[in-house]
C-alpha cells in the first residue's frame, strides 16, 4: 500500500512511501526506491531531528 506525503498541494505531484516497499514518485509510480525498514527509521530520526538543515 502506497502513501502520498501531506505535504503534496494537489496529491499529484509528490513523494509516495510504501510499507515495506520503498520510495517512489507519483508521477512514475512503476518504478521504486526499496527501502528497508532500518533504513526508513533511520532517515526519519534524522528527519525529525532536523539534521538536514532546513533553509
Amino acid at each position: 500500500m502506497w502513501r502520498k506525503s501531506s505535504y503534496s498541494p494537489d496529491g499529484n505531484n509528490c513523494v509516495e512511501i510504501g510499507a515495506g516497499v520503498g520510495v517512489r514518485d507519483s508521477k512514475a509510480p512503476a518504478a521504486h526506491i526499496p527501502v528497508s525498514a532500518r533504513a526508513w527509521e533511520a532517515f526519519l530520526d534524522l528527519a525529525k531531528g532536523d539534521h538536514f538543515g532546513r533553509r
